[in-house]
This record gives structure tokens, sequence and C-alpha cells, in this order.
């Protein structure tokens, strides 16, 4: 081993330099050289850890569901969680001397999980399926606030669940409920759509017999105008008629041989041949 070695750490790794029990050096980012037999180095990532997790937990009606999802942190105060877990490396190699970094993930996870389980519990498995991002929200509330955390100098950036599913026997029934459900809706359309198509033929059918009986109706009247129409026509006829032969009521029948004679002669333009007989002269002498 090396008595003087130098070590240069990233900017988002804060690191302690102890020395004898007493920290010679913290900082993020730092670069020194030390002595290799008395220091020992710790490394603290400031970055933002990704920590993935899964565990099954059971809701209010008893019923078995599946949690997967992701939560990010960061270590927002290094002093603090250096002095609860062990985060020494070794300085050639940078890697973790013991697994405490490594239960640093499963311990935020048994938090998470914790407070699922808390907030399922007062839900149906309907509404958990329902409601994975009301759920997430409400997690993360209470993370922010846990102080669990808040003592390990550790701040919760985000949470969400990827996946929130039942048992498989479970789904299927579910989805065999909803699909009926469904299906049910669908026919209730198909059935009211039918009902509609029938209402609407029979007010179409009400319309075109409401029309028929209006044009008989108009038809009716309009043959009854006719015939008045055609009686007072022929009344009218007649009584001109009778005013315009009245004044040969009173004539004798030569003279209105006479008067026809006079027709004859003021439209013989008109006649093409006129026979006149023996009795018609007859007539007229003895006149």
């Amino acid at each position: 081993m090396a008595l003087f070695s130098y070590f240069k750490a990233e900017p988002t790794e804060y690191i302690f330099a102890y020395s004898n029990g007493r920290v010679l050096r913290q900082g993020a980012g730092r670069s020194f050289w030390y002595w290799g037999p008395s220091t020992t180095i710790a490394r603290v990532p400031l970055s933002t850890v990704d920590t993935p997790f899964i565990f099954n937990e059971t809701t209010s009606n008893f019923q078995a569901v599946t949690v997967q999802g992701q939560i990010t942190y960061r270590v927002i105060e290094p002093q603090t969680i250096s002095q609860l877990l062990n985060f020494t490396i070794d300085p050639r190699t940078h890697t973790y001397r013991s697994e405490d970094p490594a239960r640093l993930n499963q311990r935020i996870v048994n938090i998470v999980q914790m407070h699922t389980r808390n907030l399922l519990q007062q839900l149906s498995l309907e509404d958990a399926l329902r409601s994975s991002e009301l759920l997430a929200r409400n997690v993360f509330e209470r993370l922010s606030a846990e102080q669990a955390l808040t003592q390990m100098g550790i701040a919760c950036v985000s949470l969400f669940y990827t996946t929130l599913k039942a048992s498989p026997e479970m789904t299927k029934a579910l989805e065999a409920e909803h699909r009926e459900a469904l299906q049910q809706r669908a026919d209730q359309a198909i059935y009211s759509r039918r009902a509609e198509a029938v209402e609407q033929e029979r007010k179409i059918k009400q319309n075109e017999l409401a029309t028929s009986v209006a044009l008989e109706q108009s038809r009716k009247e309009l043959v009854n105008l006719k015939g008045e129409n055609a009686r007072q026509e022929a009344e009218f006829e007649a009584e001109a008629t009778r005013v315009r032969l009245n004044p040969y009521r009173e004539l004798q029948p030569q003279q209105l041989l006479a008067l026809a004679f006079r027709q004859f002669a003021d439209n013989s333009h008109k006649i093409g041949n006129l026979t006149i007989t023996s009795e018609i002269l007859e007539q007229l002498l003895k006149g």
C-alpha cells in the first residue's frame, strides 16, 4: 500500500476523510492527497437514486393486489446519514466496504410499502384499481412528511406506480363483469334505436294519414264547391234565358215565325241551303 495517495471525487459525491476518528476533510467533489495507513474515506452520493419495487398487498375487501413502481430519492443531509450508515469505500476502487448503501434502498421501499398498505386497506379492489394515480399521490405526500426519512437526511423526489393489478382469477372475473355490463349497454342502445325507429315510423305513418285525411277533406270541399258553383251557374243561366224569352211570350206564332225568317235573313251568309216548305208559307199567309 502506498503511503501517500491521491483521491478525486465526482461533483455528485460528498466525501468524508477520517483520521483517528476525526473528520479531516469533507465536501462535494473534493480532491486531495491523504496518508494511506490512517485515513478512511466515506462517499455519500448526492445525485437522485431511482429504486424500483414490487410487493403484494390486500384491499379492504380482502383481495390481493400486486403493486409495482419506482421511488426516486436523494440525500440532502450527508452528515446525518453518514452517522447512521456505513458509506466507507476502498479509495482505489471506489467500491463500498459494507452492504449499508444497498440496504438503504430496501429501507425506503419498506416505508413506501407501509404507507401503501395503510391506504389500500381503506379501498375496495375496484376503487384501488381505478385510483392508482391518486394512491401514489397520497403515498408521496405521506413520504414527504415521513419522520424516518427526515431523520436519515433523505428527501423523496417522486413516486409512481407502473402496475397495480389484481390476481389473474379476479382480473378475469372483473373483465367478465364489465364485459357483460358493456354488452347490456350495447343491447340497450340497440333496443333504444329500434324503439326510436318504430316511433319515428309511427309518426311518419300518422303524418301521412293526417295528410291523406286533409287532402280528402280538401277534395270533398272542392267537389262541393264545384257542384254548388255549377248549380248556381245553371240557375243563373235558366233565369237569364227566361228573361230573354219573356218578351216573346206575348207574340203570335206567325210573328215568331216572321222573326225567325228575319234572323235567317240576317245570317244568310252563314246558311248554305234553306228549304221553305208549303206548310211554312201557309202559316205565314194565314197570319
